[in-house]
């Protein structure tokens, strides 16, 4: 696992990595809408998925499961081949509904099961409210969260239906290889690997040094070239002391929806395309268990409101750029003077577009 450097000569931000797609040899991993390309060492790979499961108290008994959608859907290959080392046996299922998934636990005998705070948050659920089945009755032993900011007293939550240990492992936003992790809400991250993550202002290109001063911070990584670190997008809020905190919010170009980092520019370059949409506002919420999106758009000229042909223009662009689903609205208000795009956030994790704007 590569180490943040000590003074970084460049920085970088999710937008960046796609540059390099072109010329970038080896193993290759590519978020779901391929803007964030980034080659790695299967070998480290490994071994960072091996140490967080240990971390999480995965032994030789135990039979590990991992349910991951969104982005960390291709890193369930890694936690099962991970699994296999340190554990009796690893599997990757992939995202699949509630009753498939309980019961491809209860066919592979699960101790430990890896997933997004939200997928387990459903699992719980619709096992009590849909198939009347008792969680405990699973026998699973650990629960691993991951690729997602959990909503408040998940974990503590999830531990007491479940009858299980359970464990945040956080996770690179660029190659969903674990960083750090953390056994309830109220703990900092023990790094895997001490230096691998570092912080800095959101408003400024610099290493923050410890201990840290109270107010918001953006964690940082490691680039793939010598002297580069790369902006997360990640946001945490320190209280001093030299712990690095467990990410909170999101700021900048990118919102994280459903494991998924969806990207407002390709967004506002998509929607540019279509002639009349004026503005547009990406709400998204989490009313239930699981992350809603809705895209709100505006138009410029009366005659294209109840328009359905453009209304699905606008559904086929979205599609074409993330596979989180986004419901489409059409705003009743016509707008002739164009608007930059918005984000609506009833979570309170994205905090907005400009990182100079982050509240201290």
């Amino acid at each position: 696992m590569t180490t943040v450097p000590d003074e970084p000569t460049a920085w970088r931000t999710r937008d960046d990595l796609a540059a390099s797609a072109r010329t970038a040899t080896g193993l290759l991993l590519v978020s779901a809408d391929a803007g964030s390309v980034v080659p790695a060492d299967p070998d480290a790979l490994t071994a960072a998925y091996a140490a967080a499961l240990e971390a999480a108290g995965v032994g030789g008994r135990d039979r590990v499961v991992a349910a991951l959608s969104g982005d960390g859907e291709l890193a369930g290959a890694q936690w099962a081949r991970a699994a296999a080392g340190v554990a009796a046996a690893g599997a990757s299922v992939g995202p699949r509904g509630r009753l498939r998934l309980h019961h491809a636990l209860e066919s592979l005998a699960a101790t430990t099961l890896v997933i997004t705070p939200t997928g387990a948050m459903d699992l719980l659920a619709r096992l009590h409210l849909e198939f009347l089945l008792d969680p405990l009755d699973l026998g699973l032993r650990h629960v691993v969260l991951t690729g997602e900011i959990a909503s408040r007293r998940t974990m503590s939550h999830l531990a007491t239906e479940f009858g299980a240990r359970v464990t945040e492992v956080h996770c690179s936003p660029f190659t969903a290889a674990p960083l750090g992790w953390r056994s309830s809400e109220e703990e900092p991250l023990t790094l895997l690997v001490p230096g691998s993550v570092a912080l800095a202002p959101p408003d400024k290109d610099e290493l923050l040094a410890p201990p840290y001063a109270e107010g918001p911070v953006e964690l940082v990584v490691a680039g793939a070239r010598p002297g580069e670190v790369v902006r997360t997008g990640q946001v945490a809020r320190t209280t001093g002391g030299d712990a690095i905190p467990a990410p909170a919010h999101t700021v900048g170009d990118h919102v994280l929806v459903r494991g998924v980092w969806v990207s407002l520019n390709r967004i506002q370059r998509a929607l540019g395309r279509i002639d009349g949409v004026s503005g547009w506002e990406l709400g998204v919420s989490r009313p239930g268990t699981l992350d809603v999106a809705v895209l709100t758009v505006t138009f410029g000229r009366e005659s294209l409101v109840g328009n359905p042909m453009w209304k699905a223009r606008v559904q086929q662009a979205l599609k074409a750029l993330t596979p989180v689903t986004v419901a489409v609205e059409i705003s009743g208000r016509v707008s002739e003077a164009a608007t930059p795009g918005v984000v609506n956030d009833a979570r309170g994790h994205h905090l907005g577009r400009d990182r100079t704007a982050v509240p201290r």
